[in-house]
């Protein structure tokens, strides 16, 4: 193993050494004037006189499609500032002005043809705060952090734009209040600078300063912005109180005093911004609402790991890059392994209470976030700093029993801590950082015992870059120390991330007296960046088995290290039939602690956009045979056959009013004991500028002859019963939006999902690691194993003398669920907001396992209904 990722580490130094990078092009410099008292009049039209005093800034160069060209239609602008403000106009020239794509859609959601002025107000050659408009008059705004490489366009400043157009094309003039943006205490600023136009019709980017494609980075390759001076932070206090009005109606069940068909309450909150110092930014929500947050997609996890949902609520989206400590980069299994899970904080309770006969219960829905704050920003000296700490309540499941109520704590008082620092050196070129979580637990109830008291994680990171940014070096290191009762920790030692009781392994144990865990991990890599022309990485990523991050974080398995190799080449100048083509190589093996390989395999894919802007990628995977570890739920290893998958989608031109997309992916299992097919297809449909509808089916089918169903006791022996599986999915995503103005707008998304599987030739695993496929398990007879339709179980004698030994329930199932929500979003002033949502939620289960479309549409729209209405109304107060 140690030679293997020396092997790989030597290789890609030998790249490091061959491959160099052409210097940027010269900076540009934009000076700036101050036009204290006489602001422009925000309405789009550039006539104001004011604007007379500065000159337009242009020399625009294009990017895409074919960098270092001239545009095909000119661009200029002009920068004024005064105490409390920046503003900026743009002129997007086109000689064919009705040919402009001018789509109105919900702010950051943004379409057709658009401007974009980019300030690196820190002037760090990291950080940039960016403002967007489309010729729509609709605007985006997003905060750029670590150089480009993260994103964020959840952050949302007041500020003001407007657009127009005329004989000559379309403008833009904007207002950023300096309260909106971070910078140092200077008299002369100099800040990063970079504006940006998309030609719509032509997917053309063109940029006052050219960052090649080859470049890696981006807030580094900036131009300037020079001519500001004097300015002062300027003090943001914006407090956004907040009223819900909110009525439920769902089934009435006669008896269920919880049940009575409809619930209504009223309530409020607080929301707020605070700029502590030019540089820090307080936000804070007190009792927090996220009604009008889309709901989660639907899916049937038949594996023992957690299913990961993204965040949707707008408190912890925003700015969450400052908060995010990843452990590894990219995709893959391994990706999603971080510090900071912003879902753990009012997540659904983790206590589940069982109820006998004629009891009914009352569970709470999620856990009750008290309050929460972040403090976010960069200090003069380089120094990056977040901090998040929320408040969650107690939670109380209701019992109800022949007329008598009692509560049952189901989720503890708990406390989330986050704090993530950085400092970047030599103009960003090294990067040192580190990152620490807590969470602490006020449990008083016995049934909570399985939780931990405390948890505590931790982290460095470094990452060095040379030759412009070309290359780099990165290395993070985490750790973790939960802290709980017996039964908490025995718990942890035996939950799906790590299982320690696994029988066949000798280098963990599960020890029923620890009463805490630790464990480590971290990833090691380097590579080559850009955008365009080779680019590649190579590392090292491990997890230790005492690894726990699930208390804040997120951690899908423990007890691996993995080996990778990546490469690219991307050709982003049009050639041949191709504007642009991409091509990558992915190469992976894993071994557990014990030194153990259990994975590899490795997979090759193309993406390529045609001249007609059709596009097309398609790519093909190997897996390797492995060491299945988690199989068997806590048993030993199961070998795993290798298989082959394959994948291929194509894109129709998302610039006309119809455009549409259709894709395929097969797996093939080399015992042919498995296999998965899937279709994809989906349309998207503007009949005009404001409106837009899509929909897009999907369908899979997954057959697979090793299916956990159960472990049973017989005897002093384990029984892994797995069984073969047909199962069949069907969802349909259905989303509309109406955009009536860029500040008011309706949308829509609803999803039918039905998934039924159906099992069949039962089996239990006899020789789980054995060489030949079919010595790894023994069917069940039909001697020793019954079936009672009434009781929906099965029965197996497993010694033949007459009498049922165990048994278990049937496992097929029918699952059909319908989410959906209609929200209008209207807001009538800059950082005022009142919504009107319509949420709506079907859900059945039955353990039949047959799949039909047309009954299953029919079963499940026959579904009692929750339906929740409601009505937020907030007023943001800047002080």
């Amino acid at each position: 193993m140690r030679k293997a990722i020396g092997f790989f580490f030597l290789v890609f130094i030998f790249f490091l050494q061959q491959f160099a990078f052409a210097d940027s092009p010269e900076k540009k410099i934009y000076t700036a004037r101050n036009i204290n008292p006489h602001p422009p009049v925000i309405d789009g039209n550039l006539n104001d006189p004011i604007w007379e005093k500065v000159s337009w800034g242009g020399g625009f160069i294009q990017r895409k499609p074919y960098e270092g060209k001239e545009p095909s239609q000119a661009t200029a602008f002009k920068i004024l500032y005064d105490d409390k403000n920046v503003y900026v106009a743009i002129r997007a020239y086109d000689d064919e002005p009705d040919k402009i794509e001018k789509r109105m859609s919900r702010r950051d959601d943004i379409e057709g043809d658009w401007v974009e002025v980019h300030f690196d107000s820190y002037y760090d050659h990291r950080t940039a705060f960016g403002f967007v408009v489309n010729a729509a008059g609709v605007k985006c705004d997003f905060v750029i952090s670590n150089d480009g490489n993260n994103h964020d366009d959840t952050w949302d400043p007041i500020w003001y734009v407007k657009s127009a157009y005329d004989e000559q094309g379309w403008t833009a003039e904007m207002k950023v209040p300096l309260s909106q943006l971070r910078f140092g205490k200077k008299e002369n600023q100099i800040w990063g600078l970079q504006v940006e136009r998309r030609l719509f019709r032509k997917q053309e980017t063109s940029q006052w300063q050219l960052i090649p494609q080859k470049a890696s980075g981006w807030t580094s390759h900036f131009g300037e912005l020079h001519g500001i001076k004097g300015i002062k932070a300027q003090r943001q206090v914006e407090l956004t109180p907040y009223t819900v009005g909110k009525t439920q109606r769902f089934e009435r069940e006669e008896g269920n005093p919880f049940a009575t068909g409809s619930s209504s309450n009223f309530y409020g909150g607080l929301d707020g911004k605070v700029g502590l110092t030019s540089d820090l930014t307080l936000d804070f929500t007190i009792n927090p609402d996220f009604g009008q947050v889309e709901a989660d997609p639907s899916v049937v996890n038949l594996t023992a790991f957690e299913t990961y949902y993204e965040e949707k609520r707008p408190f912890f989206i925003e700015g969450r890059n400052i908060l995010s400590f990843q452990i590894m980069g990219g995709d893959g299994s391994f990706s999603r392994d971080t510090l900071f899970y912003s879902r753990r904080i009012g997540r659904i309770p983790q206590y589940y209470p069982e109820t006998e006969d004629d009891e009914y219960l009352d569970m709470p829905a999620n856990t009750t976030i008290l309050g929460a704050f972040k403090i976010t920003g960069k200090t003069r000296n380089g120094i990056s700093i977040g901090i998040i700490d929320s408040l969650t309540a107690k939670e109380n499941a209701q019992i109800s029993y022949l007329g008598q109520s009692s509560d049952v704590t189901v989720e503890p008082l708990t406390n989330y801590f986050g704090l993530r620092l950085q400092k970047d050196y030599g103009k960003g070129n090294t990067i040192l950082g580190g990152m620490f979580t807590a969470t602490n637990r006020n449990i008083k109830n016995e049934e909570l015992n399985f939780l931990h008291d405390a948890a505590y994680t931790g982290g460095l990171d470094f990452i060095h870059y040379w030759k412009d940014k070309t290359y780099y070096f990165s290395l993070n290191t985490v750790f973790s120390h939960v802290r709980g009762s017996k039964e908490a920790i025995l718990e942890t030692q035996e939950s799906p991330v790590r299982y320690y009781q696994r029988p066949d392994t000798d280098h963990v144990s599960v020890d029923p007296s620890r009463t805490s865990l630790s464990g480590y991990g971290g990833t090691m890599n380097f590579g080559k960046g850009g955008s365009a022309g080779l680019r590649f990485n190579a590392g090292v990523t491990w997890r230790s088995p005492g690894l726990e991050l699930n208390d804040m974080g997120y951690l899908r398995r423990a007890d691996a290290i993995m080996q990778w190799v990546w490469g690219n080449y991307r050709i982003a100048k049009p050639f041949s039939i191709f504007r642009e083509v991409s091509l990558n190589f992915n190469e992976w093996m894993g071994w557990d602690f014990g030194g153990e390989q259990i994975f590899k395999g490795g997979n090759f894919g193309m993406w390529g956009q045609f001249k007609n802007y059709w596009s097309l990628s398609m790519g093909m995977n190997r897996q390797g045979e492995g060491l299945y570890t988690s199989a068997l739920r806590g048993g030993p290893a199961l070998r795993w056959p290798g298989g082959w998958n394959s994948w291929i989608f194509i894109n129709s031109d998302s610039r006309k009013k119809l455009h549409y997309f259709m894709g395929t992916f097969n797996y093939y299992a080399d015992q042919n004991d498995s296999r998965v097919n899937g279709v994809e297809i989906g349309a998207t449909y503007r009949p005009n500028k404001a409106l837009s509808l899509s929909i897009s089916p999907f369908y899979e089918f997954n057959l697979e002859e090793l299916q956990y169903v159960t472990t049973e006791e017989f005897g002093s022996a384990n029984k892994y019963i797995f069984a073969r599986i047909d199962q069949k999915t069907l969802g349909i995503t259905c989303r509309l939006d109406l955009s009536l103005t860029p500040d008011l707008s309706i949308q829509f998304y609803g999803q039918p999902f039905i998934s039924a599987g159906q099992y069949s030739d039962f089996k239990d695993i006899t020789d789980s690691r054995a060489k030949a496929y079919g010595d790894r398990f023994r069917l069940f007879t039909d001697d020793e194993m019954s079936y009672d339709p009434d009781a929906e179980e099965f029965y197996v004698d497993a010694n033949f003398d007459g009498i049922a030994d165990y048994s278990f329930e049937t496992p097929d199932f029918n699952f059909l669920q319908f989410r959906s929500n209609l929200v209008l979003r209207w807001e009538y002033i800059p950082g005022s907001t009142m919504y009107l949502v319509w949420s709506q939620g079907r859900t059945d289960f039955s353990s039949v396992g047959d799949f039909s479309f047309r009954n299953g549409m029919r079963d499940l729209f026959n579904v009692y209904p929750q339906n929740i209405f409601l009505i937020k109304f907030s007023y943001c107060f800047n002080l």
